[in-house]
C-alpha cells in the first residue's frame, strides 16, 4: 500500500507524566484501536532523549480520509479521553509523507 497522509506530533505531559503519555499514544497500537487497521502504515511513537515527558509520533496513512474515519470511532475517542488533563500544552503537529525508510524495532 502506498501512504498518501501523514503527520508528526510532538507532546509535552505534565511534569512527571512522561510515562503516562507514552502509554496512552501507544495504546493507538492495541488491538481494535485506530493504528491497528491496515489504513494506518506507520505509526511510531518515540520518547525525547533530553525531556522525558516529550512523546513524539510519526504517523502514514493510506489516505486522510481513512485517517478520518478511523478517528471517527469509539475506540479513538476513548484513546483522546485519555489526554485529557495529562498534557501540558497542544501538541505541535507537522504535516508530512513518509516516502521511504526502514524500521526495525523490538
Amino acid at each position: 500500500m502506498t501512504i498518501g497522509y501523514g503527520f508528526s506530533a510532538t507532546m509535552t505531559a505534565h511534569p512527571g507524566r512522561g510515562d503516562e503519555l507514552f502509554d496512552v499514544v501507544r495504546s493507538g497500537l492495541d488491538p481494535g484501536s485506530p493504528a491497528s487497521t491496515r489504513f494506518c502504515l506507520v505509526y511510531l511513537v518515540s520518547r525525547s532523549a533530553s525531556d522525558p515527558d516529550v512523546v513524539h509520533l510519526v504517523e502514514g496513512w493510506t489516505s486522510a480520509e481513512d485517517h478520518r474515519r478511523e478517528f471517527d470511532t469509539d475506540a479513538a475517542r476513548a484513546i483522546v479521553a485519555r489526554f485529557d488533563g495529562l498534557l501540558a500544552k497542544d501538541p505541535e503537529y507537522t504535516d508530512l509523507v513518509p516516502v521511504t525508510g526502514k524500521a526495525v524495532l523490538a
